[in-house]
């Protein structure tokens, strides 16, 4: 079965720098699409950043020029690199992958993103 395990998460100032991994196993990773979501308490999860098998981005108006979404198909890693991070980027963080048949999701187990002095 797919999986995805996420890494990266942890405490930060405001204004620091974190970068999340997420790799995937049982699968081949370079024919999904890959995004990053995050879910604040009492928020509703939203997507963060997104990238396509063929490397095109989007982003949440809220992280442009903030964050930057890439992918490492021989490590079967997408990364998230978070910059001038806000105590609003505050939250869990959770991986995402669409496969090629487009019939379901994958999420990773999350990780948590704290931004607070």
């Amino acid at each position: 079965q797919v999986q995805l395990v996420e890494s990266g998460g942890g405490l930060v100032q405001p204004g620091g720098s974190l970068r999340l991994s997420c790799t995937m196993s049982g699968s081949i990773f370079s024919l999904y699409g890959m995004g990053w979501h995050r879910q604040a308490p009492g928020r509703r999860r939203e997507l963060v950043a997104g990238i396509t098998n063929g490397g095109s981005t989007n982003y949440a108006e809220s992280v442009k020029g903030r964050f930057t979404i890439s992918r490492d198909n021989a490590k079967n890693t997408v990364y998230l690199q978070m910059n001038s991070l806000l105590p609003e980027d505050t939250a869990v963080y959770y991986c995402n992958a669409n496969p090629p048949s487009g019939l379901y999701d994958i999420w990773g187990q999350g990780t948590q993103v704290t931004v607070s002095s």
